[in-house]
């Protein structure tokens, strides 16, 4: 079992190097499941609209998870309630549209949890992470709820993603950081069998700061005349990682980084 796990894709230049090449990639890496965050995959760089949903699923996509930007496009509110394959951070403060997890069924037959999990430093305000992961691995266990579980923890800090992931070692296949647009150098089976890696980087244009026009950024870090932020539009790079899973115990035996085409290519 092969799992694909890109990161935050975002404006038009992620949006199409995603759904030009993901059918394409899948095939030639032998994935078996594809989950993506696109929270910043409109075009303004800051939330997702049904319609880009709609395209990702139909491009080979099985679940998109979100973060912070998720409510920024207003229609997506009435989207996520009645789509089970988009997911939000389930820490979100209640009530809140949609939902954080889901237990989904392959093709042959394996069950795929995924959580979406959001980190309370540096972050829009949501109940505590550490509570609500607590709170979930009392309820659900591995391999008896599901045979895999993916966690997207969409947090700005290194050391609060390090701690998820060690909390969550040997009861996750994988754990994978997004939100910083960079990805880190630091994928590895953790001691007890989860996959890990700090920031899964962006789908994005890397001509840019974190996906982000760079000349307009650097503008407004002089405090000089600029506008608000939005999106670089040259090639983008897919970034992620590549996890093969046991499916005996439903944990990893190897995680690897996923890096095509754009800036990062490393062909």
């Amino acid at each position: 079992m092969r799992i694909l796990f890109l990161g935050d894709v975002v404006g038009i230049s992620g949006c199409s190097k995603l759904t030009n090449n993901l059918l394409q990639q899948i095939d030639e890496n032998k994935i078996d499941f594809v989950i993506v965050n696109a929270e910043n995959a409109a075009e303004a760089g800051v939330g997702l609209t049904k319609e880009i949903c709609e395209d990702f699923f139909n491009c080979g996509v099985n679940v998109i998870t979100t973060g912070n930007h998720v409510w920024d496009q207003k229609d997506i509110m009435n989207f996520i309630d009645k789509e089970n394959r988009l997911l939000r951070p389930k820490n979100l403060f209640e009530p809140a549209p949609g939902k954080g997890f889901e237990i989904y069924l392959t093709k042959k037959n394996i069950k795929i949890g995924v959580l979406n999990l959001m980190g309370n430093v540096f972050m829009k305000k949501c109940d505590d992470v550490f509570s609500s992961a607590k709170n979930f691995l009392s309820e659900f266990k591995l391999k008896k709820d599901y045979d895999f579980l993916v966690v997207d923890f969409h947090g700005e800090i290194t050391s609060e993603k390090n701690a998820i992931g060690h909390f969550f070692d040997g009861k996750a296949t994988l754990v994978i950081g997004t939100h910083t647009h960079i990805p880190t150098n630091d994928a590895r089976v953790l001691r007890n069998g989860t996959a890990y890696q700090t920031d899964a980087g962006m789908c994005g244009d890397y001509e840019s700061v974190i996906g982000m026009d760079k000349n307009n950024s650097i503008k407004r870090f002089l405090k000089e005349d600029s506008v608000k932020h939005f999106p670089a539009k040259g090639e983008a790079t897919l970034s992620g990682v590549i996890v093969d899973c046991n499916i005996e115990n439903g944990l990893a035996n190897k995680i690897q980084s996923y890096i095509f085409g754009g800036q990062l290519n490393n062909n």
